[in-house]
């Protein structure tokens, strides 16, 4: 048995000896890996030089407000269109142009306007008429009556038919409905959801049908948008509730750890359960009604998602996946009682470990404003650099044109030759541009402006998890709780960390970010490729984009547990990491059964916070409950601020919970170490708590060990 333990051991590293000078995190420590932390300051300070530069050449109007066809922007003080703050497009059906897609504009001429169309007018009803003094707001500026009505149309000096339109994001869209699957434009009616008074389903659908198109995403996206502006204070409020639920959720875990994990779990089942229950109260609701039992598949995909609400079928999927979810976790929890309450033992330990460094519950707050900071820089200085581009104009014609699609300047075009080429073409603002060197390298820019922002919040979480790691690391291999704990070892850890270790932090969030970066390529090289028939090429992307995400999944493990041995013996990256990964190897038993049931129990714990915010967010802006009287804001879509609500809720419980986490791993590790360390004997005795030893040696090999030695 002693050969086969050496020879086991001599596979994963040399475990480690007794030092009874050894409690726990050094603090005699120099600096490491301080090559890579220059290359971290070198990084920032071209990060700070690149976004300079796109502060001094960008503009963000271009993006928050529309241009018109000469580039100028509607609505904005100190310009010609100060009073006009709606754009117009002539014919938007062009918008639906491939076009769009690659240069980012329709093909159509687009005004400034004081305000968007109300009715229904054709230029040659309106040119001889009274109508015609409003007709022509919709035309070109400074546009004159003294042409035909050919000529007019062929210039492109007026719209050849007006149609009611509503504004949305300050640009002008018909306002179409569907009524008995005709496509409708004009007084818009709004069908109810099935929250409310239902409607006929099979008109519902058969509209959806017809209405399908590039224009409808489009008022999709614009009516998500107008969502987001009426209720984003009650998703504000839905994200406030989340976080005061998750702290109190933490704070009794802290003082009833075994009570509230079985609560946990109970509460987890039981609301799975009522999801269930209601997928089969809609299903059975929508039961002989008229178009309910069309199926997904015939349906296809439609922009407006309550139309899936209607169908019978939609239920019937939720239904089976909460069932299937319910029925995995359920004999999760059977085939893992014993391991589940091992892992409530560790749960328990880390709690006095929170107990004793309260102050860590709130260190996810420092993590979350530092990376909002990096956030903000990055889609800043993005903004900065995709606005830095000139305006640039090109040639665009309804027919064949040898020169359409070449730049022009709209000032001189009526008289050059390409418009004599082409009497049907007009010169049109086409995408922000330029032909300088500046202009050439903004690729290049954003890429690494996208690279930056990856090392840095990559940096970030890993401050965070060294500063935490070395608290709860103190606490360990304090013998004597909580006598022999430093004053402050939450702000000890993050000195610690700043000062000796930046490099090495700056090492494992670089080795992330390359990894990151290369799989944002191989998305795009995706995007690219998916045109494509070569299914070779789409075969390869797919085992990359795999391999890759497998890599960021390992590198993200093996980075967790490194900062852990940074945290307490100071040793550089590599050699963290290669400690790390060997005392894992040794413990691979624990790792898998123990580290990953408190993994599990804790996505309980989450699952729990997001089902309860989701399900009270789904019974308010579906008007189930009510505050006061009419409290829910009227939405086009209620699922876009309970969707918002569930993927906060979720954030946010998980950045309460990643202190437990980081405090079971490091606790785990320790415990690894304190094996390997000490037997338990007066003169070795464990750092770990009395409770934790009884249950975690209880029946392990080491038990066996100290029993032999006692015989």
């Amino acid at each position: 048995m002693a050969g086969e333990r050496q020879h086991y051991y001599g596979k994963h590293g040399t475990p480690q000896k007794y030092d009874p000078a050894f409690k726990g995190p050094i603090y005699n420590r120099g600096c490491t890996d301080t090559i890579c932390c220059v290359f971290l300051l070198l990084a920032i300070v071209g990060y700070v030089a690149v976004g300079i530069i796109a502060w001094t050449h960008g503009d963000p109007r271009k993006v928050i407000y529309p241009t018109d066809s000469r580039g100028e922007f509607c609505g904005q003080k100190g310009t010609k269109n100060a009073n006009k703050p709606y754009l117009f497009y002539f014919n938007i059906v062009k918008c639906a142009s491939p076009l769009v897609l690659l240069e980012f504009q329709c093909p159509t001429p687009q005004i400034c306007v004081e305000k968007c169309p109300n009715r229904y007018l054709t230029y040659l009803n309106a040119h001889k008429s009274q109508d015609f003094e409003y007709y022509k707001e919709f035309c070109v500026p400074g546009f004159k009556n003294n042409k035909g009505v050919a000529e007019v149309l062929r210039d492109g000096d007026c719209p050849a038919v007006l149609t009611p339109s509503k504004p949305l994001a300050q640009r002008c869209f018909p306002a179409i409905h569907t009524h008995k699957g005709v496509l409708m434009v004009g007084n818009e009616t709004t069908y109810e959801d099935g929250l409310g008074a239902r409607k006929n389903v099979t008109e519902l659908v058969e509209g959806a049908k017809k209405a399908n198109g590039v224009l409808e995403a489009r008022q999709l996206a614009m009516r998500i948008f107008e969502d987001y502006t009426v209720s984003w204070y009650w998703i504000v409020i839905g994200l406030v509730i989340a976080m005061v639920i998750s702290l109190l959720f933490i704070v009794l875990l802290r003082f009833l750890a075994g009570i509230m994990v079985w609560v946990m779990i109970v509460m987890v089942i039981l609301v799975l359960g009522y999801g269930i229950f209601h997928c089969y109260m809609e299903y059975a609701r929508l039961r002989g009604e008229a178009g309910s039992d069309i199926s997904l598949v015939d349906l296809g995909f439609q922009t407006d998602l309550r139309v899936y609400l209607h169908l019978r079928q939609t239920w019937m999927a939720f239904m089976i996946i909460l069932s299937i979810l319910e029925v995995i976790i359920i004999l999760l929890l059977i085939f893992l009682r014993k391991r589940i309450l091992i892992a409530i033992a560790l749960i328990k330990e880390a709690s006095r470990a929170v107990g004793y460094v309260m102050c860590s519950l709130l260190y996810p707050l420092v993590t979350f404003f530092l990376l909002c900071l990096c956030i903000a820089y990055w889609a800043s200085t993005a903004t900065f650099l995709s606005t830095s581009n000139e305006a640039v104009y090109k040639i665009f014609s309804d027919t064949a044109c040898s020169v359409a699609g070449k730049t022009c300047n709209p000032e001189t075009f009526p008289s050059s030759n390409e418009s004599r080429l082409c009497p049907g073409a007009y010169c049109q603002f086409a995408f922000y541009g330029g032909e300088s060197n500046y202009h050439r390298a903004l690729l290049g820019l954003q890429i690494f402006n996208v690279f930056m922002f990856f090392w840095l919040a990559n940096f970030v979480l890993a401050l965070g998890q060294v500063t935490l790691a070395g608290a709860f690391a103190s606490y360990y291999w304090a013998l004597n709780k909580p006598d022999d704990l430093p004053a402050f070892p939450l702000f000890s850890a993050f000195g610690r960390a700043l000062r000796y270790h930046t490099g090495s932090l700056a090492f494992g969030a670089l080795i992330l970010a390359i990894v990151q970066i290369i799989r944002v390529m191989l998305e795009y090289l995706d995007q690219r490729l998916k045109a494509a028939e070569n299914k070779f090429a789409k075969f390869l992307m797919t085992c990359l984009k795999c391999c890759f995400w497998c890599l960021e999944k390992f590198i993200k493990f093996l980075n967790r547990n490194a900062y852990i041995m940074i945290a307490i013996y100071g040793t550089n990256f590599c050699t963290s990491a290669r400690n790390a990964f060997f005392l894992l190897m040794r413990n691979i038993i624990r790792v898998a059964v123990l580290d990953k049931v408190t993994d599990f129990l804790f996505l309980l714990g989450k699952l729990l916070i997001v089902g309860s915010v989701g399900i009270l967010a789904f019974f308010f802006f579906t008007h189930r409950i009510r505050i006061v009287q009419d409290t829910a804001p009227p939405l086009n879509y209620y699922w876009v601020p309970i969707l918002t609500v569930i993927i906060g809720s979720y954030l946010i419980a998980h950045g309460f919970f990643s202190v437990y986490g980081m405090c079971v791993d490091t606790l785990f590790l320790c415990f690894c170490e304190d094996l390997e360390r000490n037997d338990g004997s007066q003169e070795r005795p464990y750092f770990m708590s009395p409770e934790l030893r009884d249950i975690l040696l209880k029946g392990s090999a080491e038990e066996g060990k100290r029993a032999d030695v006692e015989e």
